[in-house]
């Protein structure tokens, strides 16, 4: 449910789902203006319009106007600011709601690949040092849970191809603000005397997942260009987690070869096989190729297109090595920083780690500047058409969205850090035409349209407790499957299977593989395929998608969350907080993909001890009985069930299929 409502002295009050906002004040370059004074301009068409004035904004004001609630208690609100003088310099503008009450958690959204989301209970916070980064800004959208209620409230903006947009939190404030910001970034005003806001979308929703995924839709059909969602899944071989950057013709031919054969074998569904980095000497010289591949890349990519797989290559555009050829040669094609007139280095290696190149310092490549962007048109020119490449893995896309013109200074100012992004993006998808793209370091909202697949998490890695807890990264993951299928097909990273060189335990390999093959995204793997066991090619073969499915998480943002500090960095005592869930489990539903199909559930314990578990069907989204299959212990239930009981050793999933008819045979693939 949702209402709205407008006090005798014009302060507006929106609920939604219980959860209560007020206390609208404007917002200007991050600044709330308390002094501002509100006037009501109109009610008609079933909007409100409201106008803000204040000493800091002086002959201007900040409009605000909202929908009333339609019929499923959807809010579209507007927010702008006009007749600014001249001389205000606008990177930002918003609102701030300085009462968010009934507030039990919120949902704190990343805007890129690797900065992960999950959900934030504002008590839990308290703990947090006072220079140290807290949880509170969450890009393009939040998710709000009532501490008295059910259901939640969705708040995003509906277009991501102009703006950064941002919901920050305050915490330290009982009950807690919310402040909303439209990204301006100093953009070019001319003779425009307003300064608009994209749509802002509130609504209520009676499910935490189900709701994102309305939002997704929302942002789908507001999107400029439709999202791609023609491509069957992406499945195939990266050669990262295996090889890492010491490539060459040799040693990916010996990965090839027997990979395609057992794909033959096996009639296992690979598309992909990928070239990830190391064939280039330095971050932006992306024409040349090292002296390993003595043949240069079209011959290779001819050897892998001959084998039968889409081939692919590694680039990450925006990246450029202080070593490399570009930059010496052209150092006015870098991104400036506004503190110091040097090159903004976005990275710096000063140590004994140089990740395998000279280069000290990387930085932003300046798609503003003329040359430069022809530079990037020419490399996916003879990437795609020259060298064959079909399938681009396009690596650190968010060098060119992390910093606005206060901090980084173009070669053509007056543009949004996303409108220089998108100018990117969309050269790159008109020059690749219809070849593959998965996005990787990539800004999630801003790629709709442009690619076709999108890494929601961190790299993954040999070892359960490794620099990012493995619970974490199931949680980012599990937060952002919401978009799978729907804006983009989600990436989980590349799924390791290998029995050697490992520091997982083969508990620990089964459960991610089959939690990362029940979320329906891109299934790849870098492991040498000859090396594995029948028993860890049944599992890459029972992952392997045979057509485009989902999951859901139906306990999503419902257990409590609270921090455990652990060391930042190896031998160091500085330390840093990582959410820690109160209910380990994460548990996985996929629905039968066809009437008189198999579903089937994961429960994957993260804790450190064995837990037991039952659960009832119906909070699972199954209404009727049905029969259950026990896939590792290859045992089905004799009866239809309600519910379903679980042992489950730390670190240990547990797989089920079920069906309204008894499993007489143990599945060899998940639905899909």
């Amino acid at each position: 449910m949702t209402r709205v409502s407008l006090s005798i002295d014009n302060e507006l009050q929106i609920e939604v789902n219980g959860i209560t906002l007020s206390g609208i004040v404007p917002v200007l370059n991050g600044e709330a203006l308390r002094d501002c004074v509100r006037k009501f301009v109109a009610h008609k068409d079933e909007k409100l319009e409201l106008r803000y004035t204040a000493p800091t904004l002086g002959a201007g004001a900040l409009g605000l106007q909202l929908t009333l609630p339609n019929a499923d208690g959807l809010i579209c609100l507007k927010y702008w600011v006009e007749n600014l003088s001249s001389d205000v310099v606008l990177d930002s503008f918003g609102l701030r709601f300085e009462r968010v009450e009934n507030l039990r958690q919120y949902l704190r959204s990343g805007y890129f690949s690797w900065d992960g989301s999950q959900y934030v209970q504002p008590e839990e916070l308290a703990g947090f040092q006072p220079d140290e980064p807290r949880p509170e800004t969450s890009y393009s959208l939040t998710q709000l849970l009532p501490l008295q209620g059910q259901g939640c409230a969705v708040f995003g903006f509906d277009r991501h191809d102009r703006f950064q947009q941002t919901f920050t939190f305050d915490t330290r404030l009982q009950p807690c603000a919310l402040t909303i910001q439209t990204w301006w970034d100093r953009k070019t005003r001319g003779e425009q005397d307003r300064c608009e806001s994209e749509n802002l979308l509130i609504f209520p929703h009676k499910e935490v997942e189900n709701g994102l995924r309305e939002w997704a839709r929302k942002v789908a059909d507001a999107s400029r260009i439709p999202p791609r969602l023609s491509s069957p899944p992406i499945t195939g071989w990266c050669s990262w987690y295996n090889l890492y950057a010491y490539l060459s013709e040799d040693n990916i031919l010996e990965h090839l070869r027997p990979t395609a054969q057992i794909a033959r074998r096996e009639n296992l569904p690979m598309r992909v096989f990928q070239i990830d980095d190391g064939f280039t000497p330095e971050m932006g010289d992306w024409l040349e190729v090292k002296p390993q591949f003595p043949r240069g890349m079209k011959p290779l990519l001819d050897d892998i297109r001959s084998a039968g797989f889409i081939p692919g290559l590694w680039i990450a555009p925006f990246m450029v090595g202080n070593r490399s050829r570009l930059f010496q040669q052209h150092p006015d094609w870098v991104v400036k920083d506004r503190l110091t007139g040097e090159p903004l280095a976005h990275m710096q290696f000063y140590g004994e780690f140089r990740w395998h190149k000279r280069s000290e310092e990387y930085y932003i490549l300046d798609a503003t500047h003329p040359q430069a962007m022809e530079y990037l048109r020419r490399v996916f020119r003879a990437w795609r058409q020259d060298w064959g490449c079909e399938y681009f893995k396009i690596d650190f896309m968010q060098f060119g969205s992390e910093y606005g013109p206060d901090r980084a200074v173009w070669h053509q100012s007056g543009l949004t850090r996303i409108e220089i992004w998108r100018r990117v993006g969309e050269m790159i998808r008109e020059v690749i035409g219809d070849a593959v793209w998965l996005g990787c370091g990539c800004p999630l909202w801003a790629s709709v349209g442009l690619v076709d697949a999108v890494r929601i998490g961190r790299d993954v890695g040999v070892e359960w407790n490794g620099n990012v807890p493995a619970q974490t990264l199931l949680l980012n993951q599990a937060c952002r499957n919401f978009a799978n299928h729907i804006l983009w097909q989600s990436d989980l990273d590349c799924v390791l299977l290998r029995e050697r060189f490992s520091h997982l335990s083969a508990g620990e390999i089964q459960s991610l593989a089959i939690y990362a093959g029940m979320s329906g995204g891109v299934i790849t793997t870098s492991d040498q395929l000859a090396e594995l066991s029948p028993q860890r090619m049944d599992l890459w073969r029972l992952i392997q998608p045979a057509g485009r499915a989902t999951c859901d998480y139906p306990f999503l943002g419902q257990s409590a969350v609270s921090y455990e500090r652990l060391p930042a960095e190896a031998n160091s005592r500085a330390t840093h907080a990582v959410p820690r869930l109160e209910d380990p489990v994460f548990v996985q539903v996929r629905k039968p993909p066809r009437a008189g199909s198999m579903g089937a559930l994961f429960f994957l314990n993260t804790a450190d001890h064995p837990l037991e578990r039952t659960y009832w069907l119906e909070g699972l989204g199954i209404d009727e009985p049905v029969y259950l299959y026990d896939w590792e212990q290859r045992s089905g239930s004799q009866s239809a069930c309600r519910q379903v009981s679980v042992t489950l050793p730390a670190h240990h999933g547990a797989l089920y299929f079920y069906h309204s008819e008894p499993i007489r045979e143990n599945p060899h693939q998940l639905p899909s």
